[in-house]
C-alpha cells in the first residue's frame, strides 16, 4: 500500500454514526476555553423535537480547550461527543470532522465564541424541518465583528456570488442548519481543502435564510486574521471554480492586445515622425507591466498545481487523535 493511501486511512474520523436524534450541533473549538462551557450549558437547556446531541471538535487549540471539553463530556446532561484533532487544520476541516460524527436528522454548525445566540437554535431548526429546507443559513441584522472582518465577509460573499452556483445575494454564514441528506453528501469529500459552503452548493439549491441576532464577543479576539481569510478565499476560488484560470487567460489576452497596439503605434511614429527618441521610462513600464501579469498567471497556475499535488499525495483533511462520548451518547449508539 502506498504512502498516499496510508495517509488517507489515518485522515478520517471514526465511522459515521447512524441517524439517532432530531438535532445535532457541531461546534469547532479553537481558543474557546473561556466560552465553550457556557455555550454547552445553554444548548443543553434546549428541547428540540427529536432530541439533541452536541459534537465538539478541538482543532488543535493551543489553550486548555481540550481539558474543558473533556470535563464537559463527564458533566453534560445531553449526549456529547468530543473529537480531538492532532493539530490545527482550520475551521472548515474541523466542521467536516464533526459532521461525520453527527447523528441528527438535522445538523447545526455554530462558533464557540457565544456570538451566535444559543436561543436562536430552535428557531433555525424548526424553520428547516417544518419548511422542508435542505439548508438554512443565518443572516445578521447587525454584525458585531470588527470593521475589517465585516469588510472581509462582504468581499468573500461577493466573490462567492460570482464563483459559486448559489442563490444571488445569499449570505454565507458559519451558523447554518443542514439536513442529514446534505451532510451525508458533503462528507463524501475527502480532499484536504474543504469549503463547506461550496460543497453545499454542489449538493442542493433547496436553500433558505433567516435573520438572527449577533452578539458582541465576550472573551478574547477573533481567530480569523488576514492570512486565514486569504486562505479561505483561496479555498473558495481554487476548489470550486476555474474563474481564476479564466481571469489569467483574459489578462493575457488584454496584454497581448495592448502590446499589439503599442507595436503599431511605435511603427507608425517611426515612419511618420522620423524622430522617435529612445524612451527608457516607457520601455521599463511595459516590461514591468508584462512581467507582473505573467507572474500573476504563473502564480494562479502554481496554486492549482500545488493543491492538486498535495491532494494526490494524501494531505489529510483532518487527523483525529481521540473521540470521547458521554454515557448518554453511548446509549444513543446502541
Amino acid at each position: 500500500m502506498n504512502d498516499a493511501t496510508d495517509l488517507r486511512e489515518h485522515a478520517s474520523t471514526a465511522p459515521a454514526r447512524s441517524v439517532g436524534v432530531g438535532l445535532s450541533i457541531v461546534i469547532p473549538v479553537y481558543r474557546g476555553a473561556a466560552t465553550i462551557g457556557r455555550l454547552v450549558e445553554a444548548l443543553s437547556a434546549l428541547r428540540p423535537a427529536g432530541g439533541l446531541e452536541i459534537v465538539l471538535v478541538n482543532d488543535g487549540s493551543p489553550d486548555n480547550s481540550g481539558d474543558v471539553c473533556k470535563m464537559l463530556v463527564q458533566s453534560s446532561t445531553v449526549p456529547l461527543t468530543y473529537i480531538e484533532h492532532a493539530r490545527n487544520f482550520g475551521e472548515h476541516n474541523a466542521v467536516m470532522t464533526g459532521l461525520r460524527q453527527a447523528s441528527g436528522t438535522y445538523v447545526i454548525t455554530m462558533d464557540d465564541d457565544l456570538q451566535n445566540p444559543p436561543e436562536e437554535v430552535i428557531r433555525i431548526y424548526d424553520h428547516a424541518r417544518l419548511g422542508n429546507w435542505d439548508v438554512v443559513y443565518t443572516r445578521y441584522g447587525v454584525k458585531q465583528h470588527a470593521g475589517w472582518r465585516n469588510i472581509g465577509s462582504s468581499f468573500a460573499n461577493a466573490v462567492a456570488d460570482r464563483l459559486l452556483d448559489k442563490p444571488k445575494g445569499l449570505y454565507l454564514s458559519s451558523f447554518r442548519c443542514m439536513s442529514a441528506f446534505v451532510v451525508q453528501a458533503v462528507t463524501r469529500y475527502q480532499g484536504p481543502y474543504p469549503y463547506v459552503d461550496g460543497l453545499i452548493m454542489q449538493v442542493t439549491q433547496r436553500i433558505d435564510s433567516i435573520e438572527v441576532g449577533h452578539l458582541p464577543r465576550i472573551e478574547g479576539r477573533s481567530n480569523y486574521n488576514l492570512a486565514r481569510l486569504v486562505r479561505l478565499w483561496l479555498n473558495l476560488a481554487t476548489s470550486f471554480s476555474l474563474a481564476p484560470l479564466r481571469l489569467a487567460i483574459y489578462a493575457g489576452v488584454v496584454m497581448a492586445l495592448l502590446g499589439a497596439a503599442g507595436a503599431v503605434a511605435t511603427i507608425a511614429e517611426a515612419l511618420l515622425l522620423h524622430n522617435t527618441p529612445s524612451g527608457w521610462a516607457s520601455t521599463m513600464t511595459v516590461i514591468m507591466l508584462v512581467a507582473g501579469v505573467q507572474s500573476m498567471i504563473l502564480g494562479v497556475l502554481g496554486e492549482y498545481v500545488g493543491r492538486t499535488f498535495l491532494s494526490a499525495n494524501g494531505k489529510p483533511q483532518g487527523t483525529v487523535r481521540a473521540v470521547e462520548r458521554n454515557a448518554a451518547a453511548e446509549r444513543d449508539d446502541t
